[in-house]
């Protein structure tokens, strides 16, 4: 729908209709209309951006998450994928970590961190951001886990280990609610 007032017209085009109206502005009922009519769209669309959660940091630095986590006093989610080739690492990501709900969860409970091991040669990772992903694992994921999902303390002390499981960001947000209540 466009607006568009000039010299006191109001000009609506909608579903291929043209309508002309008389905006009046000294008439206290036309003003009231259309400032109430303004207000409610104003509301809607800020209504609408407030239930959106600001997307997450992911960190890509176990050392960086471990002092954001110590500066927070939050334990780490810290992630090790191949999200190009390992089908429960993709289904993880996509049921549970880009979902609004863990997100939500996340934002107040977590700091994220993302190990991913890339095969396909045209999304090979930078030298050092590889090199960082090896020394995480080394680590903390020495079996070769994929996904493996790892929490850790603020200090870096491994509290749980667990991975992909169905059922949504719902069930995920509570298994991990779970594992961090267990320690």
């Amino acid at each position: 729908m466009t607006i568009i007032i000039n010299a006191g017209e109001l000009l609506t085009y909608g579903s291929g209709v043209k309508a002309l109206k008389r905006f009046n502005p000294a008439n206290p009922t036309s003003a009231m209309r259309f400032l109430f009519l303004c207000l409610a769209a104003l509301l809607s669309f800020s209504g609408a951006r407030a239930q959106t959660p600001a997307a997450v940091t992911w960190n890509n630095d176990l050392v960086a998450a471990l002092q954001q986590a110590k500066a927070a006093n939050k334990p780490v989610l810290a992630v090790f994928s191949g999200s190009d080739w390992c089908k429960p690492c993709i289904m993880l990501k996509q049921e549970v970590f880009d979902q609004p709900e863990f997100q939500r969860y996340a934002q107040d409970k977590l700091v994220l961190a993302r190990f991913d091991f890339l095969r396909s040669k045209k999304n090979k990772l930078p030298a050092d951001q590889t090199k960082r992903n090896e020394q995480a694992a080394a680590q903390l994921n020495k079996e070769g886990s994929f996904p493996l999902v790892v929490l850790l303390s603020p200090e870096g002390k491994v509290l749980a280990k667990t991975g992909y499981r169905p059922g949504g960001p719902a069930a995920y947000d509570a298994h991990l609610s779970q594992l961090l209540t267990n320690r």
